[in-house]
């Protein structure tokens, strides 16, 4: 399976490089078409299982402990990295604070005076998303469905809750649903925290 999302993804780039700018917009807008598409197909595949409310009711607060973990993981990360590249501490914390949301982070890096920060924040949690269709399956398959929903970070509550939702089950297609959602709330504030 993930050699197949990889495939479709360099095909999808080959033929980007070939669409001009006026392509572009409509092939932005059919996207999100089938980004709203697929999401109300994970939608249907939650709804039809009754139980996973009633299992994430009873999880209650445990439920915020993946996207606690997301978060930790993320900035130790970013405090790793900065021993081997020139930018700061805080400049590497920043960027690591995307989660995923590439559309964002490196936005509000660039808008900070810092454009050479917001192109890498840009590419590293683009890259994270890449990394999240090709591993997800093997992470579900080899080591566990909640570890799962960590590659996503943010995207785990729509471009990636699919390849999610298809190697795992509804309750953690849910619960990663739930992180993504939280860790899109934590990032408009710990980007500029680091900035």
């Amino acid at each position: 399976m993930s050699i197949i999302i990889f495939a479709t993804l360099l095909c999808g780039i080959g033929a980007g490089i070939f669409v001009g700018n006026a392509d572009a917009v409509l092939m932005e807008k059919i996207s999100s078409l089938f980004l709203w598409l697929l999401l109300f197909s994970v939608g249907i595949d939650m709804g039809l299982n009754q139980q996973v409310f009633g299992q994430i009711k009873k999880l209650g607060f445990k439920i915020l402990l993946i996207p606690i973990g997301v978060v930790i993981g993320s900035l130790l990360g970013g405090s790793v990295v900065s021993f081997f590249f020139p930018q700061s501490l805080k400049e590497c914390l920043a960027i690591s604070s995307g989660m995923g949301w590439y559309s964002l982070s490196g936005i509000l890096l660039t808008k900070a005076g810092n454009p050479i920060g917001g192109t890498i924040s840009f590419l590293a949690n683009v890259i994270r998303e890449l990394l999240t269709f090709i591993s997800v399956p093997f992470i579900a398959k080899h080591i566990n469905y909640y570890c799962a929903i960590a590659p996503g970070g943010a995207t785990a509550m729509d471009t990636t809750l699919a390849i999610i939702s298809r190697n795992t089950n509804a309750t953690i297609a849910v619960m990663a649903f739930v992180s993504g959602v939280s860790l899109t709330m934590v990032v408009p504030i710990l980007v500029p925290i680091f900035l």
